[in-house]
């Protein structure tokens, strides 16, 4: 169940969202009267009625959060949209470019010159711009390649080399190090240089001349001991530290597992090269969500939700055609017992129900497979064992509801028999979507593919298929 906090951002964002659509549209309204009335001075009236509100606007729009100004983008037809992105400010436009989502950015960015985009950049962090890099033109890239330190371009080259899914990639390099050897009296002087601290900073990372990772000084142990302690003796020494070529979920685990706010990355030598933070680890979460959530659907690619026609149909139109090949397929085993249907009529009523179960209880299989192996929980010698478990999961609610449905089935046509034929074909089929719940997250996943693409559109077209045959072939068998 959601916080009332979360409901009530979630109920802030949509107030938001809703005065920046009521000023757009008292915008348009004012506007489109200016034009049709004539009237002296007309384009001055105009200028004033534009420039009071855009002023509104403006002024909403410096109140909002970077999230919340790409949340509203993001729910904006793309003239709207555009209007909107001119009035923010241009020191701004980096961190909302890293809120919005892909699909929206590259709008946003296809609508700025490369001055507004290098000068964007230059309120990022390497790592941050690093997120930007895939979408940026090459041309721009070089230009804020330029503009960087040699430190930071050495930085953002490091953090453009690893791949998506890597720890590397979540990284980032601001940070605070201290020395083992100096007190916490030292060290808080240190901090009381900085105007903030880097946001997630729980711990201080404590490293030797070499910069190789020693330990950790959590803030709580730094203000609550005694400041004439030394670092070495109150740091905690045994602590969690990734690598840069770990997998991002083994990251999104330990976070979880461990309650992390912020954890170390180090590289073969034990040098403290970054390090990963909650909100990098839950960013990569809803990403990866997102991600499945699109793949079971057989899309290609997030979508801008007010993309052009034919963007949405390029990125929708490949496991379409697949569908329309599983529905041709369904067709043709129906087509095959054209003869069975005639003689009885039941049949046709009877049929849906047998498929759809069976769809539904694949896509339950599909959903515990990929989220236990999203989890690290299955390996793919776990394979047999997971055949079977699921298997004799869904003989005994194959029975219990065919079962079920086979009485309904007698009660309704008072056909034992076909009581009997709908019990078979329901256990049958609800094997079979086991079968293939299994079987494709763990091919796919042996593959080294995303174990959720296109895995509702597979399981929908075998238990059509193969419930209709089944539920068919055994009413011919027995029943005709």
């Amino acid at each position: 169940m959601a916080e009332p906090e979360d409901l009530q951002h979630k109920e802030d964002v949509q107030h938001h969202l809703r005065e920046v659509q009521q000023l757009l549209s008292r915008h348009k309204l004012v506007e489109n009267l200016v034009h049709r009335q004539e009237m002296p001075r007309h384009e001055l009236v105009e200028d004033l009625v534009h420039k009071q509100h855009v002023a509104e606007l403006r002024k909403k729009l410096d109140s909002l959060h970077p999230a919340d100004i790409a949340y509203i983008l993001e729910a904006l037809p793309l003239d709207e949209r555009l209007f909107v992105w001119d009035l923010v400010k241009a020191e701004r436009d980096g961190e909302i470019l890293l809120e919005v989502s892909d699909a929206v950015r590259e709008s946003l960015i296809e609508a700025m010159d490369p001055q507004e985009l290098v000068a964007a950049t230059g309120q990022l962090d390497t790592d941050e711009i690093a997120d930007l890099a895939p979408d940026l033109p090459r041309d721009v890239m070089a230009d804020v390649f330029r503009s960087l330190s040699v430190e930071e371009r050495e930085q953002l080259r490091a953090a453009m080399s690893y791949p998506e899914d890597s720890v590397g990639a979540l990284m980032d390099f601001d940070m605070v190090t201290v020395r083992e050897d100096v007190t916490l009296e030292v060290v808080l002087r240190y901090l009381r240089r900085f105007d903030e601290l880097p946001d997630h900073t729980d711990q201080l990372f404590v490293v030797d001349r070499d910069d190789t990772l020693r330990g950790v000084l959590p803030l709580n142990r730094l203000l609550v001991t005694d400041p004439d302690e030394t670092v070495f003796n109150i740091m905690v020494g045994d602590t969690l530290a990734l690598h840069p070529d770990d997998k991002a979920e083994t990251a999104a685990q330990a976070f979880e597992r461990y309650d992390l706010v912020s954890a170390p990355v180090v590289d073969a030598d034990n040098k403290l090269v970054g390090r990963v933070t909650v909100a990098a680890v839950m960013d990569f979460i809803r990403e990866k969500r997102e991600t499945e959530l699109l793949s079971q659907a057989g899309l290609r690619e997030e979508e801008d939700i007010f993309a052009s026609v034919w963007d949405s149909v390029k990125n929708r139109w490949s496991w379409l055609a697949i569908n329309l090949v599983t529905a041709f397929v369904a067709s043709r085993v129906i087509g095959a017992f054209e003869g069975s249907i005639e003689k009885l009529v039941a049949l046709a009523a009877l049929m849906p129900i047998v498929a759809g179960m069976g769809g539904n209880s694949g896509n339950q299989t599909i959903t515990m497979i990929v989220r236990a192996i999203a989890l690290g929980q299955v390996a793919p010698e776990s394979a047999r064992k997971l055949f079977r478990k699921e298997i004799g999961v869904a003989a005994v609610n194959g029975l219990l509801w065919g079962g079920l449905l086979g009485l309904v089935t007698w009660w309704l046509y008072r056909s034992i028999p076909l009581g009997l034929v709908m019990t078979g074909a329901m256990t049958l089929n609800l094997m079979l979507a086991a079968t293939v719940g299994v079987a494709v997250p763990m091919t796919m996943y042996k593959l080294g593919r995303d174990p959720a693409l296109g895995s509702s559109v597979m399981i929908t077209a075998v238990t059509d298929s193969g419930g209709f045959f089944i539920f068919l072939g055994l009413a011919t068998l027995f029943l005709l």
